[in-house]
């Protein structure tokens, strides 16, 4: 018989260095779960990261215990990443930030693919297209 799930939680930590301190101790504190088996499991999952941030869903059942599931980090931190910037523009329309090549975008697309809602390569494409659109970095070929 499949155990009762109490919760799902979603939360955003750096790979490989999470720590106990805010968000992810009180998030899993007001549900009684083990923070320091969470971390620890977290770490050790996500260590190849290294610091990137990453989104987890938690799912803890009845009992206490938890099992979690790592997504792929967020487009707009894999394009920062692409286009070495610390943030995105706040005009994206008028000030352009950085630039990153189709072929980077192409990866990225390839990389979030199973979280994205896509059918095919294309759509996720233009899906990141679009982001990098939003946050004033324009893409070259």
């Amino acid at each position: 018989m499949a155990k009762e799930i109490a919760v799902q939680i979603r939360l955003q930590a750096p790979g490989g260095q999470a720590t106990p301190a805010p968000p992810i101790g009180p998030a899993l504190g007001q549900h009684g779960v083990n923070i320091g088996q969470f971390v620890s499991q977290f770490n050790e999952r996500t260590r190849e990261m290294n610091g990137t941030v990453v989104p987890v869903v938690i799912t803890v059942y009845a009992d206490k215990s938890f099992i979690f599931e790592v997504k792929s980090p967020p487009a707009a931190v894999l394009l920062k990443q692409a286009a070495e910037i610390a943030k995105g523009s706040g005009v994206p329309n008028k000030e352009k930030v950085g630039q990153v090549t189709s072929e980077q975008v192409r990866q990225i697309a390839e990389t979030k693919f199973k979280d994205l809602n896509a059918y095919d390569l294309e759509q996720a494409d233009k899906i990141i297209r679009g982001t990098a659109r939003s946050m004033g970095i324009d893409i070259v070929d």
